[in-house]
């Protein structure tokens, strides 16, 4: 091979590269629902349910994220009630500290609430993870899914939720704290399934219940003075499991259930000419300059493949319409070459 072409064969090679560290494709780990990352100092961390275990993976770009570090923060000792199906865990730092929030149980669903722990070193993959407690209101129902936000120097947690003690309904519920592992007051439902896009949920008529409405996985989403909160409605074992939305009014107290209001339809669904099924449990996160907004999501390639570990994180940016509602588009399909959130490395 002459010089001139091996010189450009090497120009291609290395313009290859840079265009390979320029892009990713979803999804970006084979495996992990629930996803959740928090940005601090440069780094995105990011955490996912595991079952049996709080995890934790750090990385400059979430589109590189299975090269990421990656540390076990806290195995629960055996016996206690939050020892088994440690769900949706969100590792976050919040007054100077960093805090872990899961659900968790003893082994049976009906006893899962919420939990934290607390790190005071400044990296959450390094230092000691200290188990706080759970986190309830006084009515100490059933609780998963718990996201904590801040809004006009306030604390709130958002939350799935029973209103009795029986399954059958998951609700979410919001609440005020006085500090990151402390409730402060009542519980306050801000919505139940009631469109016939949140009640898919058939489990069988040998299953106790045969059938689940579900509304789970709050996420706040603030933008521009606007709160939102989107949440998962449908069972996360049906294909139809999808994105539906709250919106406050800007007005009255967050606590007040008529300060919000429900869009009527869900925001992100499935895709099936894309081949993407049930995506839902998301969360947000900026690029890193903070120009663009992104959700992170899990979902299933094919239907039918259920609420395990089938589901994959995935990520895609997102835009905002004239009257301040996100729009999230429509699922990428796996494979397809997106750009890396502008200013990744």
């Amino acid at each position: 091979m002459k010089l001139i072409q091996l010189l450009a064969f090497a120009a291609c090679l290395s313009t290859a590269s840079v265009q390979a560290q320029q892009t990713f494709t979803n999804p970006i780990l084979p495996s992990g629902p629930d996803p959740y990352s928090f940005y601090k100092n440069g780094y995105y961390y990011y955490t996912s349910t595991t079952g049996h275990s709080v995890e934790l993976w750090k990385t400059k770009s979430l589109g590189n994220l299975k090269d990421a570090e990656h540390a076990v923060l806290y195995r629960p000792p055996q016996g206690m009630p939050y020892s088994k199906e440690l769900w949706a865990p969100e590792v976050m730092e919040l007054n100077g500290k960093w805090y872990a929030y899961f659900a968790a149980d003893d082994g049976s669903n009906d006893h899962h609430r919420m939990y934290v722990l607390e790190n005071n070193g400044n990296d959450p993959m390094k230092g000691e993870w200290t188990f706080r407690g759970k986190v309830s209101d006084p009515s100490d129902k059933w609780a998963i899914d718990g996201d904590v936000f801040l809004f006009k120097g306030k604390l709130y947690m958002v939350w799935s939720g029973w209103e009795g003690d029986t399954n059958g309904r998951q609700d979410i519920y919001i609440a005020a704290m006085s500090n990151p592992w402390t409730i402060e007051g009542n519980r306050v439902k801000l919505s139940s399934p009631e469109y016939s896009w949140e009640k898919n949920g058939d489990l069988g008529a040998s299953s106790n219940p045969p059938h689940v409405d579900v509304n789970e996985g709050p996420q706040a989403l603030q933008h521009k003075g606007n709160l939102f909160v989107v949440y998962s409605a449908s069972g996360c074992w049906t294909d139809f499991y999808a994105l539906g939305l709250l919106r406050y009014n800007g007005k009255g107290n967050i606590l007040d259930p008529t300060s919000w209001s429900k869009h009527s339809e869900p925001v992100f669904k499935q895709s099936p000419e894309n081949e993407v099924y049930a995506p839902g449990h998301n969360s947000f996160f900026k690029s890193p300059d903070g120009k663009q907004d992104w959700i992170l999501y899990h979902a299933n390639s094919h239907p039918g493949d259920g609420c395990g570990g089938l589901r994959s994180p995935r990520m895609q940016p997102f835009t905002w319409k004239a009257d301040g509602m996100p729009d999230f588009g429509t699922p990428v399909k796996a494979g397809a070459e997106l750009n890396l959130p502008s200013s990744s490395k």
